[in-house]
Protein backbone atom coordinates (compact mmCIF):
# COMPACT_ATOMS: atom_id res chain seq x y z
CA UNK A 1 0.00 0.00 0.00
CA UNK A 2 1.29 2.96 -1.16
CA UNK A 3 2.50 5.41 1.66
CA UNK A 4 2.61 9.43 1.36
CA UNK A 5 5.14 11.73 2.94
CA UNK A 6 6.16 15.22 3.75
CA UNK A 7 10.00 16.66 3.89
CA UNK A 8 10.92 19.76 5.46
CA UNK A 9 14.63 20.00 4.08
CA UNK A 10 15.31 24.00 3.91
CA UNK A 11 18.86 23.41 4.40
CA UNK A 12 19.64 20.55 2.28
CA UNK A 13 17.04 21.42 -0.75
CA UNK A 14 19.18 22.45 -3.59
CA UNK A 15 21.83 19.15 -3.18
CA UNK A 16 18.65 16.63 -2.42
CA UNK A 17 17.15 17.88 -5.45
CA UNK A 18 19.58 18.01 -8.12
CA UNK A 19 21.48 14.20 -6.99
CA UNK A 20 17.61 13.19 -6.24
CA UNK A 21 17.82 11.77 -2.82
CA UNK A 22 17.01 12.09 0.91
CA UNK A 23 19.66 12.09 3.38
CA UNK A 24 19.12 11.96 7.48
CA UNK A 25 21.67 11.28 9.97
CA UNK A 26 20.03 8.27 12.55
CA UNK A 27 20.19 9.57 15.60
CA UNK A 28 19.66 13.41 17.06
CA UNK A 29 23.07 14.52 17.84
CA UNK A 30 22.89 13.33 21.47
CA UNK A 31 22.30 9.92 20.09
CA UNK A 32 18.37 9.79 20.42
CA UNK A 33 16.63 7.92 18.22
CA UNK A 34 14.46 10.35 15.79
CA UNK A 35 11.17 9.22 14.68
CA UNK A 36 11.45 11.48 11.39
CA UNK A 37 14.51 9.75 10.81
CA UNK A 38 13.47 6.37 11.28
CA UNK A 39 10.74 7.16 9.10
CA UNK A 40 13.83 6.90 6.38
CA UNK A 41 13.48 3.28 6.92
CA UNK A 42 10.17 2.56 7.17
CA UNK A 43 9.46 4.79 3.16
CA UNK A 44 9.16 1.75 0.22
CA UNK A 45 9.97 2.35 -3.34
CA UNK A 46 6.86 4.02 -4.62
CA UNK A 47 5.75 6.12 -1.81
CA UNK A 48 5.38 9.63 -2.97
CA UNK A 49 6.70 12.74 -1.06
CA UNK A 50 6.19 16.65 -0.97
CA UNK A 51 9.42 18.91 -1.06
CA UNK A 52 8.96 21.55 1.39
CA UNK A 53 11.63 24.27 1.69
CA UNK A 54 11.61 28.10 2.19
CA UNK A 55 7.52 28.57 2.08
CA UNK A 56 7.36 26.44 -1.07
CA UNK A 57 6.44 23.25 -2.34
CA UNK A 58 8.34 22.47 -5.84
CA UNK A 59 9.03 19.29 -6.07
CA UNK A 60 6.88 15.74 -5.75
CA UNK A 61 9.26 12.47 -5.95
CA UNK A 62 8.77 9.46 -6.08
CA UNK A 63 10.79 7.14 -3.86
CA UNK A 64 12.96 4.74 -5.91
CA UNK A 65 14.22 2.44 -3.49
CA UNK A 66 14.67 1.50 0.32
CA UNK A 67 17.28 3.46 2.35
CA UNK A 68 20.10 2.42 2.91
CA UNK A 69 23.53 3.09 5.02
CA UNK A 70 25.64 5.89 3.29
CA UNK A 71 27.78 8.76 4.81
CA UNK A 72 26.71 12.37 4.91
CA UNK A 73 27.18 13.92 0.85
CA UNK A 74 30.07 15.55 0.71
CA UNK A 75 28.38 18.34 -0.99
CA UNK A 76 26.39 19.36 2.07
CA UNK A 77 29.51 21.19 3.02
CA UNK A 78 29.75 22.38 6.04
CA UNK A 79 25.62 22.01 6.12
CA UNK A 80 24.58 19.86 8.91
CA UNK A 81 28.11 19.50 10.75
CA UNK A 82 27.18 18.54 13.79
CA UNK A 83 25.11 15.21 12.32
CA UNK A 84 26.78 12.26 12.58
CA UNK A 85 28.47 11.45 9.01
CA UNK A 86 26.65 7.78 8.78
CA UNK A 87 23.22 8.26 8.25
CA UNK A 88 20.53 6.88 5.75
CA UNK A 89 20.00 7.36 1.59
CA UNK A 90 16.78 7.26 0.19
CA UNK A 91 16.69 7.45 -3.30
CA UNK A 92 14.05 10.20 -4.68
CA UNK A 93 13.20 10.31 -8.50
CA UNK A 94 11.88 14.73 -7.88
CA UNK A 95 9.51 15.82 -10.17
CA UNK A 96 8.76 19.88 -10.75
CA UNK A 97 5.28 21.35 -9.48
CA UNK A 98 4.82 23.36 -12.14
CA UNK A 99 3.50 26.33 -10.13
CA UNK A 100 5.12 25.35 -6.57
CA UNK A 101 2.73 25.66 -3.76
CA UNK A 102 2.71 28.38 -0.26
CA UNK A 103 1.03 25.61 1.81
CA UNK A 104 0.01 28.40 3.49
CA UNK A 105 -2.39 29.73 1.11
CA UNK A 106 -4.30 26.08 0.96
CA UNK A 107 -4.12 25.84 4.73
CA UNK A 108 -8.19 25.76 5.47
CA UNK A 109 -8.02 22.93 3.01
CA UNK A 110 -4.85 20.81 4.64
CA UNK A 111 -4.64 21.97 8.18
CA UNK A 112 -7.39 20.23 9.79
CA UNK A 113 -5.72 17.09 7.74
CA UNK A 114 -2.60 17.31 9.11
CA UNK A 115 -1.31 14.86 12.39
CA UNK A 116 -1.89 15.64 15.66
CA UNK A 117 1.44 14.41 16.00
CA UNK A 118 4.55 14.49 14.37
CA UNK A 119 2.69 17.60 11.99
CA UNK A 120 5.41 18.79 9.57
CA UNK A 121 3.57 22.25 9.60
CA UNK A 122 1.99 24.45 12.05
CA UNK A 123 -1.89 24.30 11.61
CA UNK A 124 -2.52 27.87 12.83
CA UNK A 125 0.38 29.40 10.36
CA UNK A 126 1.69 26.92 7.75
CA UNK A 127 5.22 27.32 9.23
CA UNK A 128 7.14 24.15 8.79
CA UNK A 129 7.69 22.36 12.54
CA UNK A 130 11.23 22.71 13.35
CA UNK A 131 13.12 19.53 13.83
CA UNK A 132 10.72 17.80 11.78
CA UNK A 133 12.41 15.97 8.21
CA UNK A 134 10.24 13.37 6.56
CA UNK A 135 7.02 13.50 8.30
CA UNK A 136 4.16 10.55 7.16
CA UNK A 137 0.75 12.55 6.11
CA UNK A 138 -2.75 11.42 4.69
CA UNK A 139 -3.20 10.84 1.07
CA UNK A 140 -5.71 13.53 1.04
CA UNK A 141 -3.12 16.57 1.45
CA UNK A 142 -0.40 14.83 -0.91
CA UNK A 143 -4.14 15.21 -3.54
CA UNK A 144 -4.91 19.06 -2.74
CA UNK A 145 -1.55 20.32 -3.52
CA UNK A 146 -1.08 18.53 -6.75
CA UNK A 147 -4.33 19.55 -7.51
CA UNK A 148 -3.16 23.17 -7.45
CA UNK A 149 -0.40 22.47 -9.61
CA UNK A 150 1.01 20.50 -12.73
CA UNK A 151 2.57 17.23 -12.15
CA UNK A 152 3.66 15.13 -15.32
CA UNK A 153 2.32 12.07 -13.88
CA UNK A 154 3.94 9.50 -16.01
CA UNK A 155 7.01 10.75 -15.50
CA UNK A 156 7.09 10.74 -12.02
CA UNK A 157 5.46 7.38 -11.79
CA UNK A 158 8.18 5.95 -14.92
CA UNK A 159 11.32 8.12 -14.51
CA UNK A 160 15.04 7.76 -13.11
CA UNK A 161 14.53 3.85 -12.26
CA UNK A 162 17.84 3.17 -14.32
CA UNK A 163 19.70 6.09 -12.56
CA UNK A 164 18.58 5.80 -9.20
CA UNK A 165 18.94 1.89 -8.83
CA UNK A 166 20.99 0.77 -6.01
CA UNK A 167 24.32 -0.39 -7.72
CA UNK A 168 24.24 3.02 -9.37
CA UNK A 169 24.25 5.24 -6.21
CA UNK A 170 26.09 3.02 -3.87
CA UNK A 171 29.16 2.69 -6.34
CA UNK A 172 29.09 6.55 -7.23
CA UNK A 173 29.04 6.25 -2.66
CA UNK A 174 32.21 3.74 -2.96
CA UNK A 175 33.98 5.99 -5.83
CA UNK A 176 33.90 8.76 -3.00
CA UNK A 177 35.63 6.79 -0.52
CA UNK A 178 37.95 5.10 -2.69
CA UNK A 179 38.79 8.57 -3.55
CA UNK A 180 40.14 9.47 0.24
CA UNK A 181 41.71 6.32 0.79
CA UNK A 182 44.10 7.14 -2.20
CA UNK A 183 44.81 10.27 -1.13
CA UNK A 184 45.38 9.28 2.72
CA UNK A 185 49.03 9.50 3.04
CA UNK A 186 49.12 7.48 6.50
CA UNK A 187 48.59 4.71 4.73
CA UNK A 188 51.23 2.52 3.39
CA UNK A 189 51.30 1.72 -0.17
CA UNK A 190 50.50 -1.90 0.20
CA UNK A 191 47.86 -1.56 2.81
CA UNK A 192 46.24 1.07 0.36
CA UNK A 193 46.16 -1.27 -2.86
CA UNK A 194 44.58 -4.08 -0.30
CA UNK A 195 42.22 -2.12 0.25
CA UNK A 196 41.19 -1.09 -2.59
CA UNK A 197 41.32 -4.76 -3.82
CA UNK A 198 38.79 -5.04 -1.25
CA UNK A 199 35.76 -2.99 -2.56
CA UNK A 200 35.11 -5.78 -4.82
CA UNK A 201 36.21 -8.51 -2.88
CA UNK A 202 39.57 -9.55 -4.17
CA UNK A 203 43.02 -9.67 -3.12
CA UNK A 204 44.03 -9.88 0.78
CA UNK A 205 40.51 -9.54 1.59
CA UNK A 206 39.61 -12.92 -0.13
CA UNK A 207 42.03 -14.77 1.19
CA UNK A 208 41.29 -14.07 4.93
CA UNK A 209 37.78 -14.29 4.24
CA UNK A 210 38.51 -17.95 2.89
CA UNK A 211 40.26 -18.74 5.66
CA UNK A 212 37.48 -18.26 8.02
CA UNK A 213 34.22 -19.50 5.30
CA UNK A 214 33.91 -22.43 2.92
CA UNK A 215 31.10 -22.46 1.98
CA UNK A 216 28.07 -19.92 0.57
CA UNK A 217 25.67 -19.81 3.82
CA UNK A 218 22.81 -19.70 1.92
CA UNK A 219 23.20 -22.40 -0.71
CA UNK A 220 26.02 -24.32 0.54
CA UNK A 221 28.10 -24.22 -3.01
CA UNK A 222 31.53 -24.47 -2.19
CA UNK A 223 33.17 -24.30 -5.60
CA UNK A 224 35.28 -21.08 -5.57
CA UNK A 225 34.96 -20.23 -8.72
CA UNK A 226 31.50 -19.73 -8.21
CA UNK A 227 31.26 -17.32 -4.89
CA UNK A 228 32.34 -14.11 -4.03
CA UNK A 229 33.68 -12.30 -1.03
CA UNK A 230 31.37 -9.83 0.58
CA UNK A 231 31.59 -7.71 3.02
CA UNK A 232 29.21 -7.52 6.19
CA UNK A 233 29.67 -4.53 7.31
CA UNK A 234 29.76 -2.94 3.73
CA UNK A 235 33.16 -1.32 2.45
CA UNK A 236 31.58 1.77 2.53
CA UNK A 237 31.05 1.85 5.98
CA UNK A 238 33.92 0.51 7.67
CA UNK A 239 35.58 2.70 9.50
CA UNK A 240 39.31 1.45 9.27
CA UNK A 241 41.11 -0.47 6.74
CA UNK A 242 41.81 -3.02 9.00
CA UNK A 243 38.01 -3.64 9.36
CA UNK A 244 37.75 -3.64 5.07
CA UNK A 245 40.52 -6.34 5.35
CA UNK A 246 39.40 -8.33 7.95
CA UNK A 247 38.41 -11.86 7.51
CA UNK A 248 35.82 -12.03 9.84
CA UNK A 249 33.46 -9.36 8.37
CA UNK A 250 33.27 -10.90 5.35
CA UNK A 251 30.96 -13.67 3.58
CA UNK A 252 31.68 -16.17 0.74
CA UNK A 253 28.44 -15.58 -1.21
CA UNK A 254 26.91 -17.12 -4.67
CA UNK A 255 26.01 -13.88 -6.99
CA UNK A 256 22.16 -14.07 -6.06
CA UNK A 257 22.56 -14.40 -2.59
CA UNK A 258 25.58 -11.52 -2.69
CA UNK A 259 22.89 -9.54 -4.00
CA UNK A 260 20.06 -10.07 -1.14
CA UNK A 261 22.75 -9.78 1.43
CA UNK A 262 24.26 -6.35 0.38
CA UNK A 263 20.97 -5.11 -0.34
CA UNK A 264 19.73 -6.65 3.45
CA UNK A 265 16.82 -8.73 2.04
CA UNK A 266 18.57 -11.29 4.12
CA UNK A 267 20.94 -11.58 7.05
CA UNK A 268 21.80 -13.94 9.48
CA UNK A 269 21.47 -14.94 12.96
CA UNK A 270 24.22 -15.58 15.16
CA UNK A 271 23.48 -19.17 15.17
CA UNK A 272 23.79 -19.20 11.28
CA UNK A 273 20.19 -19.31 10.83
CA UNK A 274 19.07 -16.94 7.21
CA UNK A 275 16.60 -14.24 8.33
CA UNK A 276 14.48 -12.66 5.27
CA UNK A 277 13.20 -9.45 5.18
CA UNK A 278 9.17 -9.33 5.93
CA UNK A 279 9.50 -6.39 3.15
CA UNK A 280 11.24 -9.24 0.56
CA UNK A 281 8.41 -11.11 -1.40
CA UNK A 282 9.11 -15.11 -0.50
CA UNK A 283 7.89 -15.70 -3.53
CA UNK A 284 11.10 -14.20 -5.91
CA UNK A 285 12.76 -16.07 -3.12
CA UNK A 286 11.38 -18.92 -4.44
CA UNK A 287 11.59 -18.27 -7.54
CA UNK A 288 15.43 -17.38 -7.74
CA UNK A 289 15.65 -21.23 -6.49
CA UNK A 290 16.80 -20.03 -3.04
CA UNK A 291 13.62 -20.68 -0.91
CA UNK A 292 14.60 -24.22 0.62
CA UNK A 293 17.85 -22.25 2.07
CA UNK A 294 15.71 -20.06 3.89
CA UNK A 295 14.47 -23.05 5.48
CA UNK A 296 13.20 -21.88 9.11
CA UNK A 297 11.26 -18.53 7.49
CA UNK A 298 9.29 -20.88 5.03
CA UNK A 299 8.25 -23.45 7.34
CA UNK A 300 10.96 -26.14 7.52
CA UNK A 301 10.94 -27.96 10.53
CA UNK A 302 14.93 -28.45 10.47
CA UNK A 303 17.89 -27.38 8.30
CA UNK A 304 17.41 -29.74 5.25
CA UNK A 305 21.34 -28.90 5.24
CA UNK A 306 23.70 -28.57 7.23
CA UNK A 307 26.01 -26.05 6.81
CA UNK A 308 22.76 -23.97 7.28
CA UNK A 309 22.69 -24.38 11.12
CA UNK A 310 26.58 -23.42 12.01
CA UNK A 311 26.84 -20.68 14.18
CA UNK A 312 29.28 -17.80 13.67
CA UNK A 313 32.49 -16.86 15.83
CA UNK A 314 32.59 -13.83 18.25
CA UNK A 315 34.29 -12.00 15.75
CA UNK A 316 32.15 -12.26 12.60
CA UNK A 317 29.09 -11.98 15.04
CA UNK A 318 30.22 -8.37 15.95
CA UNK A 319 29.77 -7.52 12.15
CA UNK A 320 26.61 -9.72 12.10
CA UNK A 321 24.87 -7.46 14.71
CA UNK A 322 25.98 -4.38 12.55
CA UNK A 323 24.16 -5.91 8.84
CA UNK A 324 21.06 -6.57 11.21
CA UNK A 325 20.37 -3.31 12.88
CA UNK A 326 22.29 -0.92 9.74
CA UNK A 327 21.96 -2.85 6.65
CA UNK A 328 19.13 -5.91 6.65
CA UNK A 329 15.36 -4.00 6.15
CA UNK A 330 12.70 -4.59 8.73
Amino acid sequence: MRQYWWVNHKQTFNQEIEHQYLWSPKTSSNGARNRFYDNMRVANPGDLVLSYANQFIRYVGRLADFAFTAPKPSEFGATGAYWNNEGWLLPVFWTRLDPPIRPRDLLSLIGPLLPEKYSPLQPETGKGNQGVYLAAIPREIHDIVTAHAHVDVVGLETGGANRLAFRTVTDELDDRVEARIRSDLNLDDTIRNATIQARRGQGTFRSNVQKVEKACRLTGITNPALLIASHIRPWRSCETADQRLDGANGLLLTPDADLLFDRGFISFEDSGEVRVSPRFDQGDLRRLGLGEHAWKQLGFSEAPMPWLAQGFSDSQRAYLNYHRGQVYIT
